[in-house]
């Protein structure tokens, strides 16, 4: 694992706290350009504004898509504490994002590796490298007690 796959997952992660405080599900997400500054970050916001669709990689795809001035990602990277959701998924290959990065797999709702397995499917637009388990104690342990905290 890449020391800079670590430092900007380490910035995912810093999200993703700061959406546990507040009183969000801990996902944080990462867009960095293709010289490897970072164009947004997100932590979730779906309760902050009652939107079901405010996941922290759509929020930092929105964003860095505003930054550029382009819909599509071509040659940026994506990294999220959590495998990505199939809305999520679906959603990076639209953007057409070169790298996504995760932390923590999600046997019961992710769309990558678990799930429907978007890139699998041939109606794929876009497949991206996928690179997971990337500070996947750190982000699993985050997910977990917040989630202890609540029963």
């Amino acid at each position: 694992m890449s020391t800079e796959h670590q430092t900007i997952m380490a910035r995912a992660l810093a999200e993703a706290e700061a959406a546990a405080a507040r009183g969000e599900v801990p996902v944080g997400a990462v867009v960095t350009g293709p010289d490897g500054a970072v164009l947004s970050a997100a932590g979730n916001r779906v309760e902050e504004l009652s939107d079901p669709s405010a996941h922290a990689e759509i929020l930092a795809i929105r964003a860095a898509a505003a930054k550029i001035g382009a819909p599509r990602l071509i040659d940026c990277d994506l990294h999220v504490t959590l495998e990505p959701c199939p809305m999520c998924a679906t959603a990076i290959s639209f953007a057409r994002i070169r790298r996504l990065v995760f932390g923590a797999y999600d046997p019961k709702g992710g769309g990558v590796e678990h799930g429907p397995r978007i890139y699998g499917q041939p109606t794929c637009h876009h497949m991206p490298e996928v690179i997971g388990g990337v500070e996947e104690s750190r982000a699993g342990d985050l997910l977990r007690k917040f989630f202890q905290d609540r029963r």
